[in-house]
C-alpha cells in the first residue's frame, strides 16, 4: 500500500528528545507522527499516510464512543547494535489483532498492511527509540469504529492508526517479585464474550479490581474462572506461569477467556527447547497453594508485551498470603534469553525479530 508522508512542522527538538528518553516512563511521551490509514464499507481500506501526531478529531456520535467498537495490539522496538530498529513477532500481532477484528465486527487489515505501517512510523521516528537498559519504543497499533450514528449494528466507517511512545521498565528500573491481589468479586470474561480480543472494554472492566488491588498494597489483580473450581485465568494484562520442581512449565489453556499473548507463546516455545515439558491446562487456585506449600511449584511468573516476564512473590487472597521464591533459576533463565532476542545479543533461531528502520 502507498502512504503519503506528511511530516511535522514543528518536531521535537534534540534537546527535549533526549531528555525524554533520558527518563521515558511509560505510555506518557509520544513520537512526532502516526500512521493511519481509513476503511468504508463502500471503498474498504484507502488513503494511506503518516501524518504529524495530535488530537483527533471525532463526531460526538461516533460509534466507538457509545458501543466501544475497537481493537489495539501492544508491541516493541529495539535498537540492536548495527543502528536498526527491530520489533518482536509482528505478524502475530497483524493476525491476532485480525482475530479480534472479527470478534469486534471490525475489518481486517492485510497482515503485510499492518507491518509496513510500523516501517512507515518508524522511517520518521526511529530517532525516539532509546536505548537504556530495559527500554524499549512502545509500538500502539489501534483501530476504532468512526462513523457517525446511534444504532447497533456494525460501523461502516473504521480508522487505523499507530502511535509510538518511548518506554522504560514497567514495573520500575529494578526486576522484583510482584505482590498480586486474588480478585473473588469480579471476573474478566465470560464463555462465549470477548476475553480472547484485545479490545478496550476487557481493560476497562479490570480497572475497579485493579483499583482494589492498590489499595491492598498489589501491583496487579488475578482473576479466577468461578465456573470450574477457581481456576486461574491471566491477571488485568499478563499471562501466568507456574513452574515446577520436576521441569514442567505449567500455564492456564487458552478457553476463549483469556487472551493469546505472543509472549506467552514465546515463553511457551523458549521452555520447551529448555527441555521442559509444557502443559496447557486448567490450574485451580488450591493447585497453586499446595504447590507452593509442599515446594512441587518452585517458581511464579507473569509476562506480557509491556513488562516482558515478571517475577510473581506473593498471592494475596483475602486474609491469606501464598508466597511463591521470587525470581527463580528457570524465571531468570528464559527472560534473559527472550530479552536477548528481542535485544539481538542472543541468537534468534526461530526468526522472531524484524527489522523495520
Amino acid at each position: 500500500m502507498q502512504f503519503d508522508v506528511l511530516t511535522h512542522p514543528t518536531p521535537t527538538s534534540e534537546q527535549r528528545r533526549a531528555e525524554i528518553l533520558a527518563d521515558p516512563g511509560f505510555g506518557v511521551n509520544f513520537t512526532d507522527h502516526t500512521a493511519v490509514i481509513d476503511w468504508t464499507a463502500q471503498n474498504g481500506w484507502q488513503n494511506a499516510r503518516v501524518e504529524p501526531y495530535g488530537p483527533i478529531s471525532l463526531d460526538p456520535a461516533a460509534a466507538v464512543l457509545h458501543y466501544a467498537q475497537e481493537i489495539f495490539e501492544g508491541m516493541k522496538a529495539y535498537r540492536h547494535s548495527d543502528g536498526g530498529v527491530y520489533t518482536f513477532r509482528p505478524f502475530a500481532n497483524a493476525a491476532r489483532m485480525n482475530k479480534s477484528a472479527v470478534r469486534m465486527a471490525l475489518p481486517e487489515l492485510d497482515e503485510k498492511v499492518f507491518v509496513q505501517a510500523l516501517e512507515e512510523l518508524l522511517a520518521q521516528d526511529k530517532e525516539w527509540v532509546p536505548t537504556g537498559e530495559g527500554e524499549a519504543l512502545y509500538l500502539r497499533p489501534f483501530m476504532f469504529a468512526t462513523e457517525a450514528f446511534l444504532g447497533v449494528r456494525a460501523a461502516k466507517e473504521v480508522t487505523f492508526r499507530v502511535i509510538a511512545s518511548p518506554a522504560g521498565n514497567y514495573f520500575g528500573g529494578e526486576l522484583k517479585p510482584v505482590r498480586i491481589w486474588v480478585s473473588r468479586d469480579f471476573a474478566r470474561a465470560a464463555p462465549g464474550g470477548t476475553g480472547d480480543a484485545k479490545t478496550g472494554g476487557n481493560y476497562a472492566a479490570s480497572l475497579l479490581p485493579q483499583q482494589q488491588a492498590a489499595q491492598k498494597g498489589c501491583d496487579q489483580v488475578l482473576f479466577l474462572d468461578p465456573l470450574h473450581d477457581n481456576a486461574i485465568e491471566e491477571l488485568g494484562g499478563m499471562n501466568v506461569f507456574l513452574v515446577t520442581s520436576d521441569n514442567r512449565l505449567l500455564t492456564p489453556a487458552l478457553t476463549g477467556t483469556i487472551l493469546e499473548g505472543i509472549t506467552r507463546d514465546s515463553v511457551i516455545q523458549l521452555a520447551k527447547d529448555r527441555g521442559m515439558q509444557v502443559e496447557e491446562r486448567r490450574i485451580t487456585l488450591d493447585e497453586w497453594d499446595r504447590g507452593v506449600t509442599d515446594g512441587t511449584i518452585t517458581e511464579v511468573f507473569a509476562c506480557g508485551t509491556a513488562a516482558v516476564i515478571t517475577p510473581i512473590g506473593e498471592l494475596i487472597d483475602g486474609e491469606k498470603t501464598i508466597a511463591s521464591t521470587g525470581t527463580g533459576e528457570v524465571t531468570q533463565a528464559i527472560r534473559d534469553e527472550l530479552l536477548g532476542i528481542q535485544l539481538g545479543t542472543v541468537e534468534d533461531r526461530h526468526g522472531w525479530m524484524h527489522k523495520l528502520a
